[in-house]
Order: structure tokens, then C-alpha cells, then sequence
């Protein structure tokens, strides 16, 4: 049976003469006026939410937000290809800013909208950083489907990378500021005139028409304040009760919606309470807690924003045919481009000639200018200080070391740990309870004081708002998240935040984690035919033509000298002509038969040169440990944290660097798999273990550690399997994790005893009616405030000095690791 009407079923307009769509709805057929009110009506109907429009008192706003052809666009590989990350097999993942999320409920709605979408793999949304990690299968779901199923609930995706977050930003801060401006000057107003109608109630002298219009001033006064301000909470309490899910703007919009038209019932008869002056306050302060609330999520985004805009836009390519000026998206792997002086690196290279300092600060921390010369590897975005420099492009677009940093921290700011998803059940539930509470209320008083009654649970509902409860935790963790990334410690995964404060033993690997993972020459001990100066020339002169990491010790020492009829033996070393001379240079047993064979002592590498006549020279190399390393060490230890090596070097290398750090336990020429069975036996033993590695060995141990701390000069598949990444290669920014971990759970632990607190002092006092409702905004507000606080101290506390071990800590907090 289809009902034909002259007007669109969900929105009330008129139908167009042709084309008219139908959506199916309690068993009936009912046109709809476009594709956006199909879709809406279609999504309300599915998710079993009929019953709106039988009770529904007027028609439904028209749907905005982009059409279904401009979601499509986002199905293109070359606009995938900006933001979207493969996992291979068809897996996708991508960050997705979403315009107007407020809550915890908001989250809830999206990542319930979404539910058991096919193809849809995860969609985790968090409500601090307005950010939806989602991964889907391609081959079974397109993602402008997802984006579409998101607008359809009322939020517009933005996917990172296509240029919305900045806009996006700057929109929502204005809109906000306005709301702000119309609550703040309409609640100075009406205050005015309470205070004069206070004052006449006092006194019980003023005219009845002078009420009455001091009323009727402050009527027209409110009704911007809670019409254009309070907006954005009735617009979140209609999404809440369209889910069937009570969230926090629920009890807001009851006390304001409540109070508002109670105020211009008794207005309008003349007689009655009018709570104007409260109404305006209650939106006032809630809209300034909001504020400072999204002021803290755009912070967080600050840092991920600033690594974005490194790149510049075009850059200098060098070619046969002569410079010219391309965008940066246009070069490729092996292309030279020119960077002058002053200029940002357009992309990750080596130096093909020049040498200058770069200033590498904003991805790595140090802010004293490092030396790049030829052979040098340059990060894309640092900053060349002093002369122009030529370098060949090695990685470029989504390989580069900016990108992969930007999205950990993407990745790490869409996630939501188990600390957060705890505090957003147990904010649920506390919703439920201040609904039953202010029922419970309203029943009471109408029995005991009807005149009271109104007031009284009007006080409730506003005094017990759950807004402070549900920012304390994912206000906490962005600013803590944010924190390390500026000092040298990515988060990748937030939930190994909550782990790392209870982590009481480390493992780490030796070669690029505690040394350089860079050999240099220690010592040259020469023969009696040849100085120590001729040697180190002879040696990098065969060197020159070696990709071996050994070679690179020597670079430094070529002076011009080319070697010819070169042949390198696996394993043992390399040969050829310098100056008609046949030389070798490798294993000692190998060059000259001298020397009692093989190629390490407890020191380190020895390499040894000869030619026919014997030998010419030892060169003795180690693997320098990492300045600050055995400070770091030691901390680790006045923590309380157990270290160990766990190594695939031989015993001598590992014992040199174990002795050298003061590190008692240690394991050498372990395999991948040794490591793993190391690092089970000692969760078996009931530690919490960090893992700290760098190489692609180092990957399935890093996977199976309760925290998993990778290098950022590491390898890819070690940062893959990393919950953090140790951007500048620094121990020691460990050790100052671990403590700024720690004082992100004592100060969450703080704001939630703060939130619970306050809500079971402040619930007897308002429902035996001794907070007035302008008293409980007022405290409501000022609850939120002090959460939000109190966590951003979390981005300013220098993050040098360590806590000591915090005991116990909240049993949710270990749930993820």
C-alpha cells in the first residue's frame, strides 16, 4: 500500500513532479523528496527507530553534507593514495577527522552506525581528538560507502590528507567562539535583569508590570542563548535517543529544554518561577568547558599538523635538459634536485655533493644543527642552514620518514585504550543513574514541596552532568601522547601508555638500539713497512668499491686513489690493484695467514691489510655506544626496571657493551626465535615487559612484548609491530616515558576520583534543594574545567624529571599492551 502525499515524508517538502523516491517505513511506502531523505529515512528505519515519525511533533530537517557522487570520489586510487594505508591483501586503514563530535556519545552512535557493515573490519572513534581509525576490506566494502553511512548519522567525515584538517579546525573554533559570544553577553543581560527582580522579590515593592517586562526582556534575551548556543547539546541528545543510548547531552538538554519552557509557560500566565538567569548560565559555562575542551583536542592535533606542513610544495630537479621547478609529488626515487640554502628537504635522500647543517628539530628534538656531506642520509622537511646541497631522492609521498611519523601519530590519537572505554561504559551507566536520581526526585518533592519540586530536579540534572567523568581519561591521554611526541617518544598505539607505567623490565637489542649501529675505526695498528696514515688510504681506496656496512667506517679517509681488477670474496674480504699494488683487506687468517684467524676480539672487528709480501696493518673496529646510554641504563635501574641484553652478536661485542653499560644480564647470538622464548619466559615470570629494537629480526619479538618500543631509524617492520617509536634513538627518552606514563596515570587517576567525587557530594545537596540551579551550573562547569586542567598540565611538565614506581594503578588501565 503506497501513501501518496504532496510533501517529502521525512522532511516535509514538496516532491518534485518527477523522479519521486520511496522509502518503506511500519509496512507502508512513503516518497521522499531527494536521495539524502532516502537515505536518512532508510538508516532510522533499519536501525529499528520507526517510532520517530509516529511521535514526532513536526518533519525532519533536510540532510547537508556532500553528495553521493562527491563521497564516490573518495573510491579513487590517486585520492586514496594521499591518506589511505594498504595492509595488503585488500586491508585498508585510514584516519578520518569527523565534523561536529562532541562526546563519548557521539563516538558511540558512529561505531554503532557502522556495526557489522560488510567489509568493515574496526572503526575505533575518539571523542578527544574528533578522529575515527577505520580499516575495511576494498574488495568487499568501498570506503565512500562508510563515509556515507557516517554523514547519514549526522557527522560529515573529513579523511586526513585531502587539506580538511586545518579547515576544519578554524571552522569548528569560530562557530564556537560565536556560541561563546551569544552565551556569554545573553547571560550578562539576563543576569541584570534577575538581580533587579530578585531585589523586587526582596522587597515585594515592584509594579506587576514591571515584572512582567523585565521577564519578557529576558524571554527575548534567552531564546538565542539556548535556541543558537544550546544547540549543539539538543542536537546530541536526538542523536543519543535516536540510538537509544542515554549519553551525557541527554540530562543537559532535559534541564535546559525543561527549564526554558517552564520559564515561558510562567511567563506568558504571569505568575510562576522563571529560570532564565539559570538557563543562561547553564549554557554559558557549559559552552566555555567545551570550549576549552576542543582547545585541548586541537593542540593535540598541533604537532601532527606542523609535521604535515613540513614538506614544501615544489622542489629544484636537476636533469640533462636543466633545472627545473616541479611539485614535490612529481619526483621519484633516484631523481637530484638542488636545495638551497634556507630551503626545507622536499624528501628523504643522500647528499650527492655540497655539505651544510641541517636543522632536523621538529622530527628529531635536537635542536643544534647537524652536518650532512656526500653519502649523508637528509630527512625530508629539515631545514638547510648554510649552503646548497644536491641530493638524490631515496623515498618519497607516503614512504618518507614525515609521513610514516604522522600516521603513528594519527593512528595513535584514533584509537581509544581500555582505560577510555572503561570510563565511557562507567559515564553510561552514571547517565542512567542521574536520570533515575532526578525521577526519583521530581516524584519526591511533588509529594513534599510541589512548588519545589521543579527547581529542585531541575538542580540535579544539572548539578550531576557526567561531562567531567568522560573527559578525565581521553583528555589526559592526548596531552600526555602529545607531550612525548615533542620529546623524542612516539605513541603509537595509546594503550601502550597505560602498559608502559607498569612495566618493570626491559630487553634490549645491542646493534642500533644501545650502539649506532655504525662501525668506526678505534685503533690502526700498523706493520713496520707502512704508516698508520698510508694504511687507513690504501684500505679506503678498496673500500670505495664495497657496499659492505664495513666500508663505511673507511669512507671518510678516501683521498682520490682509485683501485682496479677488484674481486671480493664472500665472508672474508675484498682484493684488487691501488698503484699496481694487489692488496687485501678482511679477515686477518684470510689476508696474510697471521694474526691467529678470525675477524672479532672482545673489543669489537678486527680487519686486516697485506699484500703479497704479508702484512701491512690491523684496523681495529668497534660499534660505539650511544651517548647518554648508560645514564639511561642507570635510571632504568633506580626505577626498579630489570635490563638485559638480548642479542644477535657474538659473546665478545655483547659482553664489551654489557660491561661498559653496567647491564649484568645479557645473551648473545640469539635468534629471532630465542629472543621470543626469552621474552615469554620472563611474562611467564610475571613481568611486564619492554621490548626495544630496532632491526627486522627484532619484529616478532616486538609483536609478542606487553610494550613494544621501536628505533626511528629502526626498520619498517620494526615500526610496524612498535606500540612507540623512539624518534631521535635516544634511551633516555625512555626512561622519561616511563615516568611522564606514570604521571598520566596518577593524574587520570586524579581527575576521575575528582569526577566521582564531586557527583556524590553534590547529588544530596541538590536533591535535598540546597544548590539552586544557577549554583549547580556554576559547580557542574566548574568540575569539567578542573578536569580538563589538570590534564593538560600533562603537556607542560618537563619530562626530564622521573617519578618513582607508582605501586598500584587502575586494574582497566593493563587491559590492552
Amino acid at each position: 500500500m503506497n501513501t501518496v502525499t504532496a510533501t517529502c515524508f521525512h522532511c516535509g517538502e514538496d516532491l518534485p513532479r518527477r523522479g519521486i523516491r520511496y522509502v518503506h517505513v511500519d509496512g507502508a511506502d512513503h516518497p521522499v523528496c531527494c536521495p539524502g531523505c532516502e537515505a536518512v529515512a532508510g538508516l532510522i528505519a533499519d536501525a529499528g527507530l520507526a517510532d520517530f515519525y509516529r511521535y514526532r511533533t513536526g518533519p525532519a530537517p533536510t540532510p547537508s553534507g556532500p553528495t553521493a557522487d562527491e563521497w564516490t570520489a573518495f573510491d579513487r586510487d590517486a585520492v586514496q593514495k594521499v591518506f589511505v594505508r594498504e595492509l595488503g591483501d585488500q586491508h585498508r586503514e585510514a584516519v578520518v577527522l569527523v565534523e561536529g563530535l562532541y562526546c563519548a556519545a557521539c563516538a558511540w552512535l558512529i561505531e554503532h552506525v557502522l556495526a557489522g557493515e560488510p567489509g568493515l573490519e574496526t572503526i575505533e572513534v575518539n571523542p578527544a581528538t574528533g578522529r575515527a581509525l577505520v580499516r575495511w576490506q576494498a574488495d568487499r566494502v568501498a570506503l565512500s560507502r562508510l563515509l556515507r553511512r557516517i554523514a547519514a548519522a549526522g557527522y560529515r567525515p573529513h579523511p586526513l590528507g585531502v587539506d580538511a584538517g586545518d579547515s576544519l579546525i578554524a571552522r569548528e573554533r569560530g562557530a564556537a567562539l560565536r556560541r561563546l559570544a551569544v552565551a556569554g553577553l545573553g547571560m550578562m543581560q539576563v543576569m541584570m535583569y534577575a538581580v533587579a527582580l530578585y531585589a523586587g522579590a526582596i522587597q515585594a515593592d515592584m509594579e506587576p508590570g514591571i515584572t512582567e517586562l523585565l521577564r519578557g526582556v529576558s524571554l527575548l534575551i534567552a531564546i538565542p542563548v539556548v535556541l543558537y548556543a544550546g544547540a549543539p547539546f539538543f542536537r546530541g541528545a536526538w542523536r543519543d535517543l535516536r540510538a537509544g543510548r542515554p549519553g551525557m547531552d541527554v540530562p543537559v538538554a532535559l534541564a535546559i529544554g525543561g527549564a526554558f519552557a517552564a520559564s515561558v509557560w510562567n511567563t506568558t500566565i504571569g505568575d510562576g518561577e522563571v529560570y532564565f538567569d539559570s538557563v543562561t548560565m547553564f549554557v554559558f559555562f557549559l559552552t566555555v568547558a567545551r570550549f576549552f575542551e576542543m582547545t585541548a583536542r586541537h593542540r593535540a592535533s598541533r604537532q601532527t599538523g606542523a609535521l604535515a606542513r613540513m614538506l614544501p610544495a615544489t622542489a629544484l630537479r636537476i636533469s640533462p635538459a636543466g633545472d627545473e621547478r616541479v611539485a614535490v609529488h612529481e619526483l621519484a626515487v633516484g631523481d637530484r634536485v638542488r636545495v638551497p640554502a634556507g630551503d626545507p628537504v622536499p624528501a628523504d635522500g643522500r647528499v650527492m655533493a655540497g655539505e651544510s647543517r641541517l636543522d632536523e628539530s621538529l622530527l628529531t628534538g635536537e635542536f643544534m644543527p647537524v652536518t650532512r656531506g656526500p653519502g649523508s642520509e637528509v630527512i625530508g622537511g629539515s631545514i638547510n642552514d648554510d649552503a646548497p646541497i644536491d641530493i638524490e631522492i631515496t623515498r618519497v609521498g607516503r614512504d618518507t620518514l614525515v609521513a610514516g611519523i604522522v600516521r603513528l601519530l594519527d593512528r595513535a590519537q584514533a584509537e581509544r585504550p581500555a582505560l577510555a572505554r572503561v570510563a565511557d561504559r562507567v559515564a553510561r551507566w552514571f547517565v542512567c543513574g542521574i536520570l533515575l536520581a532526578a525521577a526519583g526526585t521530581a516524584f519526591a518533592w511533588s509529594r513534599i514541596a510541589p512548588d519545589e519540586a521543579f527547581a529542585v530536579t531541575l538542580a540535579v540534572l544539572v548539578v550531576t552532568c557526567p561531562c567531567a567523568l568522560s573527559l578525565a581519561t581521553p583528555t589526559a591521554l592526548v596531552a600526555a601522547t602529545s607531550r612525548l611526541a615533542r620529546s623524542g617518544l612516539l605513541v603509537a598505539r595509546t594503550g601502550g601508555l597505560e602498559t608502559l607505567a607498569r612495566a618493570d623490565h626491559v630487553v634490549l637489542d645491542k646493534t642500533g638500539t644501545l650502539t649506532r649501529g655504525e662501525l668506526t675505526i678505534e685503533r690502526i695498528e700498523p706493520m713496520d713497512r707502512i704508516d698508520a696514515g698510508e694504511a687507513l688510504a690504501l684500505a679506503a681506496a678498496l673500500e670505495a668499491h664495497s657496499s659492505h656496512p664495513i666500508a663505511r667506517a673507511f669512507a671518510h679517509a678516501h683521498d682520490g686513489r682509485e683501485a682496479s681488477r677488484i674481486r671480493t670474496e664472500g665472508g672474508r674480504g675484498i682484493e684488487g690493484l691501488v698503484a699496481g699494488r694487489n692488496l687485501r683487506l678482511g679477515r686477518p687468517d684470510w689476508v696474510g695467514g697471521l694474526g691467529g684467524g678470525g675477524d672479532t676480539s672482545a673489543d669489537g672487528t678486527v680487519v686486516a691489510l697485506g699484500d703479497s709480501d704479508g702484512l701491512l696493518a690491523r684496523f681495529h673496529l668497534a660499534d660505539s655506544v650511544r651517548p647518554g646510554t648508560a645514564d639511561a641504563v642507570a635510571t632504568l635501574q633506580r626505577l626498579g626496571v630489570g635490563v638485559e641484553i638480548v642479542s644477535g652478536d657474538g659473546p665478545g661485542p655483547v659482553a664489551a657493551v654489557a660491561q661498559q653499560l653496567g647491564i649484568d644480564q645479557w645473551s648473545a647470538r640469539q635468534t629471532p626465535a630465542d629472543k621470543l622464548a626469552r621474552l615469554q619466559a620472563l611474562q611467564q615470570a610475571g613481568h611486564r615487559v619492554i621490548m626495544l629494537g630496532d632491526g627486522v629480526n627484532d619484529g616478532p619479538v616486538l609483536a609478542g612484548a606487553d610494550v613494544a618500543v621501536a628505533m626511528g631509524s629502526g626498520s619498517a617492520l620494526a615500526q610496524t609491530s612498535a606500540d612507540m617509536v623512539l624518534t631521535r634513538g635516544h634511551l633516555a627518552d625512555l626512561t622519561d616515558g616511563i615516568g611522564h606514563a606514570r604521571r598520566t596515570l596518577r593524574i587520570i587517576r586524579q581527575n576521575l576520583a575528582w569526577a566521582a567525587g564531586y557527583n556524590v557530594l553534590a547529588l544530596p545537596l541538590a536533591a535535598t534543594g540546597m544548590v539552586p540551579p544557577w549554583m549547580a551550573a556554576i559547580g557542574m562547569s566548574a568540575s569539567s574545567l578542573l578536569v580538563v586542567g589538570n590534564a593538560l598540565r600533562l603537556g607542560r611538565i618537563p619530562p626530564r624529571r622521573v617519578e618513582p614506581p607508582t605501586g598500584t594503578v587502575p586494574a582497566a588501565a593493563g587491559a590492552e599492551g
